[in-house]
């Protein structure tokens, strides 16, 4: 086959098959990835048959990580990540040393050296960029505080694989490697590590001090050309030009200098336009991933080691999710937090490659190792949603053993209760807030400048600490839960405002307020004519939807002006 067919041969073949496969697999009531990992073991050179280019699908991939990684920074911003600092930073270094220690005692009952059993469970440890976004997006719940902690929770393991990355091949002499590739073992650690943490250091002082001011404006002097095909253009290269350069001047992965790309980005009033046309390509290449994994896969290691491989799979899917999950609720999150956390990381991807394949690279990691690592991957990516969709069950079966679930809730939480101090005359006729995010909040100043006393239902225990700091009376907890509604004074409140976007937890808020105040008045916003038909079949009472209240609000406007000049 010729050179220059390559590329194209590699998307046909990849996104051919991938379709298919996709396509089979949601008639079956699989998830489509799992199709799309399956096309990627057809195509692949561990089965017989056409084998594609699987470096040029690799590099494909990572487009599709750069554009995605991209579009999550255009919805995040920085005090979205600073908000969830508290839990998303020590938590995902404790849950990084958990699936480490496994691995690595996993590692050792085969016989491995100290050196494979540490890159053995760093490998294990760090989740997939790709399946994680998907997965929360795939539920609605990326931009909810559950979702910004689990984005959060996942960039500091990005931040922490780059420090492996960077420090492994000075440490492999040290570790037992037969080739030290030139590093001296005992040398130079504290000076690379320096260096390592000042090259990072630099790209985010840049990014956010000088990013946030040029490619804004960028942005908006490209759209007044009114070039539609330039400013996707515009967008794409940002994103793509931005990765390539932390990654080649400062030894930031592309994944996160998208990110960062597209949290200066977002500064622009055109980000909403910017992500909705990166959009196509952020999905097309995604697909690209998953086949590009399958691809890498070897089936025969089911045959030859399947003892290990379950070994393996119990790590990523039972080991490291226990371990967050006892970890969000060690940081007093509620349960639904925590569940949903440990499924997002319950997969590992493609910084596990990376650094299984330089373990290998550096004589530290056996071969075995990384096919073992491949299986783990191709295995917990298919097995995610399904983990995803057991959060439901789990949590009715937790919570229909009161004694676990008190345990569990941590009661004795002081922010899940009011403080004494709050007027008592602010807890009745007043509104119950769900949520505190961008809809939330402004709901809330709206409410504070008419005098409107409020009371916040919010997940997000920094935020709730902030609010009391402001005198703004607000609990912790999940509002879909009957003890954060009644300490929240539902019976008292005379309206419920929803300001979260998930229809079946408004559902339920919902039903709980009105068993415990047959006359509150409830609102809701939702993202779908679905969700509002849904919400509408209930007998809910007034939904919001993002377009019908622009169109309102535009043909108010219009109106108006109309009838003015008519007047005129």
């Amino acid at each position: 086959m010729p050179h220059s067919v390559a590329l194209i041969t590699t998307l046909a073949t990849g996104l051919g098959l991938a379709l298919v496969m996709g396509f089979i697999a949601m008639r079956l009531k699989l998830p489509a990835l799992v199709g799309y990992l399956i096309a990627g073991i057809i195509i692949g050179p561990g089965t017989p048959g056409f084998v594609a280019d699987l470096g040029l699908s690799q590099q494909l991939a990572e487009i599709g990580v750069i554009l995605l990684m991209f579009g999550v920074g255009l919805h995040f911003s920085l005090d979205d990540l600073l908000s969830v600092r508290r839990i998303a930073l020590p938590g995902a270094v404790a849950q990084i040393v958990v699936a480490t220690a496994l691995g690595m005692g996993i590692a050792t009952l085969w016989g491995w050296s100290p050196g494979a059993g540490i890159v053995f469970g760093l490998a294990l440890s760090v989740a997939s960029t790709v399946v994680l976004l998907r997965a929360l997006e795939d539920r609605g719940v990326l931009d909810s505080v559950n979702g910004r902690i689990a984005v959060g929770w996942l960039v500091v393991e990005d931040l922490v694989m780059v420090l492996v990355l960077v420090l492994l091949p000075p440490l492999s002499g040290w570790l037992g490697a037969p080739d030290p590739a030139g590093h001296a073992p005992d040398k130079g650690l504290l000076t690379t590590l320096g260096i390592t943490l000042g090259q990072v250091a630099v790209f985010v002082a840049l990014m956010l001090v000088v990013g946030r001011r040029v490619f804004p404006w960028l942005l908006a002097q490209v759209a007044r050309t009114g070039s539609r095909e330039l400013f996707t253009l515009c967008v794409i290269a940002v994103a793509v030009g931005i990765a390539y350069g932390s990654a080649a001047l400062f030894g930031v992965s592309f994944a996160l200098g998208a990110f960062f790309a597209g949290m200066v980005m977002r500064e622009s009033h055109l980000s909403y336009r910017a992500a909705e046309e990166s959009l196509p390509l952020r999905d097309a290449f995604a697909v690209l991933f998953f086949v590009s994994v399958g691809m890498l896969f070897e089936p025969e290691v089911l045959v030859r080691e399947p003892l290990h491989v379950l070994a393996v799979v119990a790590i990523i899917v039972l080991g490291k999710s226990l371990a967050s999950f006892i970890l969000v609720l060690g940081f007093r999150y509620p349960l639904n937090t925590a569940l949903t956390v440990s499924a997002s990381l319950a997969q590992i991807g493609e910084f596990s490659f990376i650094l299984a394949g330089l373990g290998v690279t550096l004589g530290l990691l056996p071969t075995e190792g990384y096919s073992l690592v491949l299986a783990g991957a191709l295995i917990s990516i298919a097995l995610n949603p399904l983990v995803f969709r057991a959060i439901e069950p789990a949590q009715k079966w937790i919570r229909s053993r009161s004694r676990l679930a008190r345990l569990l809730e941590r009661p004795d939480d002081p922010l899940a209760e009011l403080p004494m101090s709050v007027d008592p005359a602010r807890l009745t006729g007043h509104v119950l807030l769900v949520g505190y995010g961008r809809v939330g909040r402004r709901l809330a100043e709206a409410l504070g400048a008419r005098g409107v006393p409020i009371v916040v239902a919010e997940q997000n225990r920094e935020l709730v600490e902030s609010l009391r700091a402001r005198g703004i009376p607000a609990v912790s907890g999940d509002a879909a839960e009957p003890a954060v509604l009644i300490q929240a004074h539902v019976a008292r409140a005379r309206m419920l405002a929803i300001a979260v976007p998930d229809t079946f937890l408004a559902l339920r808020m919902m039903d709980i307020a009105r068993q415990l105040n047959p006359g509150i008045e409830t609102v809701a916003y939702v993202h779908s004519e679905d969700e509002a038909a849904l919400l509408h079949k209930q007998n809910i009472g007034r939904v919001f939807m993002d377009e019908h209240e622009l169109a309102s609000g535009m043909a108010r406007h219009v109106l108006d002006r109309a009838a003015r000049a008519t007047a005129i």
